[in-house]
C-alpha cells in the first residue's frame, strides 16, 4: 500500500441477518490483510455480529426492526403506495425499467415511500454512528443499500464510502431514471424527497449534500457480470463467498443421497412475518402433494411451527429447520426457493439449476428473467408479457396452480440437461471472479482517490 499503511474500514448495515452475512467474507479479508474493522448496527445485531468474530459498535436504540416497520404500515405514504399498488401502480418495484411505466407520479410516490422507509431504518443510528466516527476517524465506510446512516457518517467525517448492494442493482437504475424525470419537472415540483432527506443530515454536520451520498464513491458487488445492470459509478468486484452464521454439517449431510436431492427453501422470511412469506401455508402444501410421487428426497427447510400446520408430509420428504445452504447445496440436483440473493448466488457458485417462486424481493422482476435467460433455471410467475407485478399475481394464485408450476418446472430442470450445462457455465464465472482477498487492494487504491482528509 501507498500512503495507507493501516485502513480503519467500518461497516454499517441495518440489522437484518443475510444482510449482514454478505458482508462478513469481505470484512474477514480485510481483517486478515492487517486492516482495522469494526461493524456497526443497531443492538438487535450485536450477537449475530460478534458470532461471526468481529467486533459489532452498537448505535441507536434498542427497537426491532419489525417494529419500526409495523409502524410504517400506518403512514400516509404507505397508505398511498397501496392505493397506487392496487391499481397495478409502481410501490416497491424498483425493476421496473419500461419507458411507458416510468411516469413522474409513479416514481414520486415510489420516492416518497421509499424515503419514509429510510428513515425509520436509519435516523435512530445516525448520531450515535457519527458520534463513534468522529472519534475512531474510519477511512472508509462501507454500507449496506438499506443502511444510509452510513454515506452520513462517511460525509460528516470525510471517509470514502462504499455502497453494497446485496443482489442486482436496481435501485441505482431506478434512481437514475427519477432524477432524469426529475429534471423535467417544473422547478417548483422538483422534489427529492431522498436527497432533501440526506442534505438536512450533511448539514447538521457542517456538509455539502452530493450524489455520492447516495450512490457511493463507489460499491462492491457480488453479482455475476453477465447478470448485473449497468452501473455509472466505479465497481469493486466481490465472488460471493457463502457465511451463514454458526453452521454445522448433519451427519446426514456427510453422504452422498441415493436418490436425486432437490433443496427446498424460502428463507428466514418464514420465521418472521406471514407479510413476507413467499408461498401461503395452502401453497406450500399443494406443492408437496404435487411433488409426492416424484422419485427424489426432497429436503424442505421449514420453522418448526410452520411444519406443524402441514396436513401431510410426503414420504419423499424430509423436513429440517435450518440446513446451512452451502453444506447441502454440493448434493443436489436442483433448489426450489423463494428469490433469496444467498441461495440465488450460492446455487449460481456450486452449479445447481433453480426454480424460483417469490413475491417479496425488489429485484425479482429482473433477476427472474436474467435467470432464465442464461438457461439455469425457471421462474414464477411468467407471464405473455412479462410482466413482474408479483405482489398482486403471487398472493392471489390458486394453490393447485402453484404446485402444479412447480412440479412441471422441477421436472424440467431435473430432466433437461441444458439446463445443468447453463448452471455448470454461470459457476465457471464464478469462479472466475476476484475473490474478497483479491478485492482487498483495488479498495485500497480507492480509499486513496477519495477520502478527504
Amino acid at each position: 500500500m501507498e500512503g495507507l499503511i493501516v485502513m480503519r474500514v467500518l461497516f454499517v448495515t441495518f440489522p437484518w441477518r443475510t444482510h449482514f452475512h454478505a458482508v462478513v467474507p469481505l470484512a474477514w479479508s480485510l481483517n486478515t490483510a492487517g486492516h482495522e474493522v469494526r461493524v456497526a448496527s443497531t443492538p438487535e445485531l450485536t450477537d449475530v455480529i460478534t458470532g461471526s468474530g468481529l467486533t459489532a459498535v452498537p448505535v441507536g436504540p434498542v427497537e426491532s426492526v419489525l417494529t419500526k416497520l409495523e409502524g410504517l404500515t400506518d403512514s400516509e405514504h404507505r397508505k398511498r403506495a397501496e392505493d397506487l399498488a392496487e391499481r397495478g401502480d409502481l410501490l416497491v418495484d424498483f425493476a421496473e425499467n419500461r419507458e411507458e411505466e416510468l411516469t413522474w407520479e409513479r416514481l414520486r410516490w415510489l420516492y416518497r415511500f421509499f424515503s419514509e422507509t429510510l428513515r425509520t431504518m436509519n435516523d435512530s443510528m445516525v448520531e450515535d454512528l457519527v458520534e463513534y466516527s468522529r472519534w475512531w476517524q474510519p477511512d472508509l465506510v462501507v454500507w449496506d443499500w438499506m443502511s444510509y446512516a452510513g454515506p452520513i457518517a462517511a460525509t460528516a467525517v470525510g471517509a470514502a464510502n462504499a455502497r453494497m448492494p446485496i443482489g442486482l442493482d436496481v435501485e441505482g437504475r431506478m434512481r437514475r431514471h427519477y432524477l432524469r424525470l426529475r429534471a423535467q419537472q417544473p422547478e417548483t415540483e422538483r422534489e427529492d424527497p431522498v436527497g432533501e432527506w440526506l442534505a438536512g443530515w450533511a448539514k447538521k454536520y457542517g456538509k455539502p449534500f452530493s450524489e455520492e451520498m447516495v450512490t457511493g464513491h463507489f460499491s462492491v458487488d457480488q453479482v455475476l457480470g453477465s447478470m448485473r445492470v449497468e452501473q455509472k459509478v466505479p465497481h469493486v468486484d466481490n465472488r460471493y463467498t457463502a457465511y451463514n452464521g454458526p453452521s454445522v454439517a448433519a451427519e446426514w449431510t456427510r453422504r452422498d443421497p441415493e436418490k436425486r436431492r432437490v433443496l427446498a427453501t424460502f428463507g428466514l422470511s418464514l420465521e418472521q412475518t406471514a407479510k413476507q412469506q413467499a408461498l401461503s401455508g395452502e401453497q406450500l402444501q399443494a406443492m408437496l402433494d404435487s411433488l409426492a410421487d416424484l422419485d427424489i428426497e426432497l429436503v424442505l427447510t421449514l420453522p418448526e411451527q410452520l411444519e406443524r400446520e402441514l396436513d401431510r408430509v410426503p414420504d419423499n420428504t424430509k423436513i429440517v429447520p435450518f440446513v446451512p445452504v452451502h453444506v447441502i447445496l454440493p448434493s443436489c440436483a436442483a433448489v426450489i426457493h423463494h428469490g433469496g440473493i444467498p441461495v440465488w448466488l450460492d446455487a449460481m457458485a456450486h452449479g445447481v439449476p433453480q426454480v424460483m417462486v417469490s413475491r417479496v424481493v425488489p429485484d425479482i422482476s429482473e433477476r427472474g428473467p436474467r435467470l432464465e435467460r442464461a438457461g439455469a433455471g425457471l421462474w414464477y410467475p411468467v407471464d405473455a408479457e412479462g410482466d413482474g407485478h408479483l405482489m398482486e399475481k403471487m398472493g392471489g394464485a390458486a394453490p393447485e396452480a402453484v404446485g402444479a408450476w412447480i412440479r412441471e418446472s422441477l421436472v424440467r430442470v431435473l430432466d433437461e440437461p441444458e439446463f445443468l450445462a447453463a448452471a455448470g457455465r454461470l459457476r465457471e464465472e464464478a469462479l472466475a471472479q476476484p475473490t474478497p482477498n483479491d478485492a482487498v487492494p483495488e479498495l485500497e487504491r480507492l480509499v486513496e482517490l477519495h477520502r478527504s482528509r
